[in-house]
C-alpha cells in the first residue's frame, strides 16, 4: 500500500464542543435547525456529515444537498432531486403545502437534510425549506460560508431562537497534531507538525492537500517510529493549487499588484502597499479575506491572510516583475533612511534575491542581524553572496557558526578553516579554535581531535584571559564527551553572572555545560541553580551572542529537575523550551527530545519516551550525530521491549550496531545497553539481562556517571539483583542530592528483604515522585508476599495500588509485575527458568545455558509449577504471558 492511499477519509478532530451542541439541538423538540460558519477550508461540510450521521442514528430520515452558483440561478435547483414527484408547484402556496404533507406521511420520523453552502441557494429552496422547518418536518443542517453575500430568503433560513449556530475556527498546533497521528496511524514529529501548521495556517482542507501532496512526493515518510517531512520540502497537489488560484482570483485586477508585493515583502506598512493600490482596493482586498491589515505598536500592516496565497503568487511571478517588485520596495524603504529594525536585512535579502548581489557593507550587516535572530539559513546566503575581496575572519566564523547551528559539519569546518586562515592576532584565533571544537565534538570526531585543536591553541594563545577561555572550552567538551568530573573542575572558578564574564559566548558555552556535570554526579540542586542562570543570562545577552538560541539552557535543567525526583517540572519545562527550539529549527533540540525521552522512561512511561527518542533519532539521522543516535536507539529498544514489540526492538539495536563507536557522551555508553538488557529481560533471559546493566553500571561508574550508575543498577534489583546491589545504591544514595535517588536505593532494599512494609513505603516514595512503574512493581512485589503470608486483606490494597500506579504507565509490563504474583516465592533460578521455559526453551537448552544438568533444570521447574498452581509448560506460559505479553520464544538467540 503506498502511503498516501492509507489517508481516506480523515477522522473529526477537535470539534467536541460543537458536537455537543448538535447534540443539544437533536434533544430540543422545539430546534429546527443547526447552521454551522466558517472560512474556506475549516471542516465546516466533514462536520455537517457527522451531524447528519448522528441524526440517522436517532432515527431521522436523512438527505443531502449542496448549493452552487448554477443551480442558484435555477428556482429550486439545489433541491429538486429531494421533492416528491407529481407535486404540482405552480402555485407555490398549495405546492409547498403539499411538499410537506408529503414529507410528513413517509415512514420514521422527522427528516434531517444537510444542504451544504446554504448561502448559495436561490430564494424559492430557502423559502420551501423554511417552511418545512417551521412545520416540524424537517431539521436542516446548512453550513455557510463566512463574508459571503446572500439574501433574504436565506437570511431567514438561519434566523430565529429555533436556530442553532456554530462557528468553526481553524484548528489549533495541538488539534492538528491529534489529526494527523490518527489520520496517519503514527506520531508526527514536532518540526513537521510546525511546518504544516504553519503553512496550512490550521485550514482543514489545506492541511490535508499538503499532507497528501507531501506522501505522493515522498516528502513526508515514517521510519517505522514516527513521520518526518523532508528537510524544507512541502508540496501541495493539483487541488491544493486550484483551490488557492481560485481563491486569489475573487481579487480586482487592480488589487493584483500589492498582492504580489506582498508574497515577496510581507508584512508591509500599510503605506507601502497603498503606493500599489488605493484604499478602496485595499478595503475591497481586507472584505474579500485575501490580505490581513494589523497594529504593529503604532503602524498599520498589511499581511497576506494566508501563508500559502505567497507561495501560488510568487509561483507565477515573471522574473523581471519579481526583479522589479523587490528593487522598488527595497528603495522605498531605503529612502526613509532604513530605520526600523530588521530593516537592513530585509532590503539586503530583497536586494540579493533580485539581483543575486548587493553592496558588501549591507550583506555583512545583515547577516549580523540575521545570525542574532537565529535566522541561520538567511545567514549563509547572505555571507555566502560575499564577494572573496570582502571576506573576512569575522564573516568566515559567522559562517561556519551558522553552517554548525544546521548540522552541516564539513561547510562549517571549511568556513572555519578559511576563517582561520584569514585570522589575524591572538583573538581571531582564538574565536576561530573555539567554533572549530565545537564543530568537532557534534561532528562525531573523536574527543581527542577537538582536544588537539584546543591543545594547539594554547600553543599559540600566550594571554592569560584567552588561555582561560580555552581551559572553559576543554571543561565543556570533557564533559560533553563523557567525562563530567574532569570537565567541572576546569569550569569550577565560572563567573555566576554573565554580566562578569570577559567573553559572553565563552560563558554561555560553559555554563551551559556545567549544570549537565553536576547533575550528572548527582549534585542536583546545583545543577538546576545554574541551568536557571545560565538561562537568565543567555535571555538578556542574546542579542550580542553567537551561541545557540536561549532555550538551550533548559536542556541541563530537565536532566537536574529528573534526577531530583522532579519529573513533572522537568516534562513542563522542557516541552515548552522544546517548542521553542522547533520554531526556531535550532539542531540542538535534540538533546532536549533525548533527555525527555530519559524522564518519561524513569518515571514509566514507555509510550511517551519512545515518542520522544523517536523524534531524537529522526533527527540525529538528519544530520548524522552519532552522539545523539547511540543512546536514543538503546533507549527506544527499551521502551519496545518493556511495551511488547519484540520486532521493533530487534530493529532499534541491529541499527544500534551498526554506528560507529565513540567515546561517552553526555550520557554514560551504559545507558545505551538498556534495550539489549530489557530484550533479554523480557525474553526471560533475566540471568544475561542482569549481566549486561551490571557491566553497564560498571562503565558508568568509571566515567564518573553517578546518576547513570544508579538507573542502571535499579533496573538490576529489578530484574532480581537487588542484594547485589542494595549496599551501592544505598551509597550513591547519600552522595546524590534530591529525592530520586534515595527512592531507588529504598526499593532494591525491600526487594532484597522481600518485606511487605518495606515494599509499600518504597512505593510510596517512588510515587512520591512520579516513577510509577517502580511504584507499581514495589506494590504488587508487596502484594505477592502478603498473599504468601496468607493476608489476603492487605494482598488486595496493595494490588489496588499497584494496578492504580500501572494504569498510568501505558500498558508497560516488567518480569517484576509478572512473577511477583505467585502465591509462594520464586527463587531466583527457578524465576529465570520459569521465564526460559515460558518463552519455548528445552530443559537441555536451559541446562546448557546455564551450565545445569537437565534434571536440576526439571527439578527447578517442577517446584516453580507448584508454587504458580500449573502443571504444564503449556499452562506455565499462559500464566506469565498473561502478565508480560512481550514473553515469546527467540528462535535466534534461544536460552541464555
Amino acid at each position: 500500500m503506498r502511503d498516501w492511499d492509507r489517508v481516506g477519509r480523515w477522522p473529526l478532530v477537535g470539534r467536541g464542543p460543537e458536537l455537543d451542541a448538535f447534540a443539544a439541538a437533536l434533544a430540543d423538540r422545539e430546534c429546527r435547525g443547526f447552521v454551522i460558519g466558517g472560512a474556506a477550508g475549516v471542516g465546516k461540510s466533514r462536520l455537517a456529515e457527522e451531524c447528519l450521521a448522528r441524526a440517522a442514528a436517532a432515527g431521522f430520515r436523512v438527505g443531502r444537498a449542496t448549493a452552487s452558483a448554477a443551480a442558484g440561478a435555477v428556482p429550486l435547483g439545489a433541491i429538486a432531486h429531494l421533492l416528491p414527484a407529481g407535486v404540482d408547484l405552480s402555485d407555490p402556496v398549495a405546492g409547498f403545502a403539499a411538499v410537506a404533507q408529503r414529507l410528513a406521511a413517509g415512514p420514521g420520523r422527522r427528516w434531517a437534510l444537510f444542504v451544504d453552502d446554504m448561502h448559495l441557494l436561490d430564494s424559492a429552496s430557502a423559502v420551501l425549506l423554511r417552511q418545512l422547518m417551521d412545520t416540524g418536518v424537517l431539521l436542516l443542517i446548512g453550513t455557510v460560508r463566512s463574508g459571503e453575500p446572500y439574501g433574504k430568503a436565506v437570511t431567514a433560513l438561519r434566523g430565529g431562537d429555533a436556530v442553532y449556530r456554530v462557528d468553526l475556527t481553524v484548528l489549533s498546533p495541538e488539534q492538528i497534531e491529534a489529526l494527523l497521528q490518527a489520520a496517519l496511524g503514527g506520531a508526527v514529529a514536532r518540526r513537521s507538525l510546525h511546518e504544516l501548521s504553519a503553512a496550512s495556517g490550521g485550514n482543514v482542507l489545506y492541511l490535508r492537500e499538503l499532507v497528501l501532496g507531501a506522501l505522493a512526493a515522498g516528502e513526508l515518510t515514517e521510519d517505522g517510529e514516527i513521520w518526518h517531512l523532508s528537510e524544507g520540502r512541502l508540496p501541495g497537489t493539483a487541488r491544493l493549487t486550484e483551490v488557492i488560484e481560485a481563491r486569489l482570483a475573487t481579487a480586482d485586477s487592480a488589487g493584483r499588484p500589492v498582492l504580489e508585493l506582498l508574497a515577496l515583502c510581507e508584512p508591509l506598512p500599510l503605506a507601502d502597499a497603498e503606493v500599489l493600490a488605493p484604499p478602496q482596493v485595499m478595503a475591497a482586498l481586507d472584505g474579500a479575506g485575501l490580505i490581513r491589515v494589523t497594529l504593529d505598536r503604532r503602524r498599520t500592516v498589511v499581511s497576506l491572510a494566508h501563508p500559502l496565497y505567497g507561495e501560488a503568487l510568487r509561483a507565477g511571478l515573471p522574473v523581471l516583475r519579481r526583479r522589479a517588485l523587490l528593487l522598488d520596495q527595497a528603495a522605498r524603504v531605503e529612502a526613509r533612511g532604513a530605520r526600523r529594525r530588521g530593516d537592513l536585512l530585509r532590503t539586503a535579502g530583497w536586494r540579493l534575491a533580485a539581483t543575486g548581489t548587493a553592496d558588501p557593507t549591507l550583506l555583512t550587516q545583515a547577516a549580523v542581524l540575521a545570525r542574532h535572530a537565529h535566522d541561520y539559513p538567511r545567514t549563509i546566503a547572505l555571507l555566502e553572496a560575499l564577494p572573496e575581496k570582502h571576506r573576512t575572519t569575522a564573516t568566515g566564523l559567522m559562517l561556519g557558526s551558522a553552517f554548525f547551528e544546521m548540522g552541516r559539519w564539513d561547510q562549517a569546518e571549511a568556513a572555519l578553516a578559511q576563517a582561520d586562515a584569514l585570522a589575524i592576532g591572538e583573538q581571531e584565533e582564538l574565536a576561530v579554535a573555539l567554533v572549530r571544537t565545537m564543530n568537532l565534538l557534534w561532528s562525531n570526531a573523536p574527543l581527542t581531535e577537538a582536544l588537539a585543536v584546543n591543545e594547539a591553541a594554547l600553543d599559540r594563545i600566550t594571554s592569560a584571559e584567552g588561555r582561560r577561555k580555552l581551559r572553559i572550552n576543554e571543561g565543556f567538551m570533557r564533559i560533553a564527551a563523557g567525562l563530567p568530573a574532569q570537565g567541572l573542575a576546569l569550569l569550577d572558578d565560572m563567573e555566576t553572572d554573565v554580566g562578569d564574564a570577559p567573553d559572553v559566548d565563552v560563558w554561555l558555552r560553559g555554563a551551559w555545560m556545567k549544570p549537565f556535570g553536576l547533575a550528572l554526579v548527582g549534585r542536583t540542586g546545583e545543577a538546576a541553580t545554574w541551568a536557571e542562570r545560565a538561562h537568565v543570562g543567555h535571555r538578556r545577552v542574546d542579542e550580542h551572542a553567537l551561541v545557540s538560541h536561549p532555550a538551550v539552557q533548559r536542556i541541563p535543567l530537565v536532566l537536574a529537575l529528573t534526577e531530583a525526583g522532579l519529573p513533572a517540572e522537568a516534562r513542563r519545562e522542557g516541552e515548552r523550551a522544546y517548542a521553542e527550539l522547533v520554531a526556531a529549527d535550532s539542531l540542538v533540540r535534540v538533546w532536549m527530545a533525548v533527555f525527555l525521552g530519559r524522564t518519561e522512561w524513569l518515571v514509566g512511561r514507555p509510550t511517551t519516551a519512545r515518542r520522544w527518542w523517536a523524534e531524537a533519532a529522526a533527527l540525529a539521522r538528519t544530520f548524522d550525530h552519532t552522539m545523539a543516535l547511540r543512546p536514543v536507539l538503546g533507549g527506544l529498544a527499551a521502551c519496545a521491549a518493556v511495551l511488547g514489540d519484540l520486532d521493533a526492538a530487534e530493529v532499534s539495536l541491529a541499527e544500534h550496531r551498526t554506528l560507529p563507536p565513540l567515546a561517552p557522551g553526555l550520557l554514560s555508553t551504559g545507558e545505551e545497553r538498556l534495550g539489549e538488557a530489557w530484550l533479554l529481560a523480557v525474553r526471560g533471559q533475566l540471568g544475561r539481562a542482569r549481566s549486561v546493566l551490571t557491566a553497564a553500571a560498571r562503565a558508568a561508574r568509571s566515567t564518573g556517571h553517578v546518576t547513570g550508575e544508579a538507573l542502571l543498577l535499579t533496573d538490576v534489583a529489578r530484574l532480581g539483583g537487588a542484594k547485589d546491589v542494595t549496599d551501592r545504591l544505598t551509597a550513591l544514595a547519600q552522595t546524590c542530592d534530591g529525592m530520586l535517588a534515595p527512592a531507588r536505593a529504598r526499593l532494591a532494599a525491600a526487594l532484597a528483604a522481600d518485606d511487605p512494609d518495606q515494599l509499600l513505603q518504597a512505593a510510596d516514595a517512588c510515587r512520591a515522585i512520579g516513577a510509577d512503574l517502580l511504584a507499581a512493581e514495589a506494590a504488587t512485589a508487596a502484594a505477592a508476599a502478603w498473599r504468601r503470608a496468607a493476608r489476603p486483606r492487605r494482598a488486595s490494597a496493595a494490588a489496588h495500588r499497584a494496578a492504580a500506579a500501572l494504569a498510568r504507565c501505558e500498558g508497560a509490563r516488567t518480569p517484576l509485575l509478572t512473577t511477583a504474583q505467585v502465591t509462594a516465592p520464586l527463587t531466583t533460578r527457578e524465576r529465570e527458568i520459569a521465564l526460559l521455559a515460558a518463552v519455548g526453551n528445552a530443559s537441555k537448552d536451559i541446562a546448557q545455558a546455564l551450565a545445569l544438568s537437565v534434571r536440576t533444570v526439571d527439578n527447578h521447574l517442577h517446584h516453580a509449577y507448584t508454587k504458580l498452581g500449573v502443571t504444564t509448560r503449556r499452562e506455565l506460559a499462559q500464566t506469565l504471558s498473561a502478565l508480560s505479553p512481550g514473553a515469546r520464544p527467540d528462535p535466534q538467540h534461544g536460552p541464555s
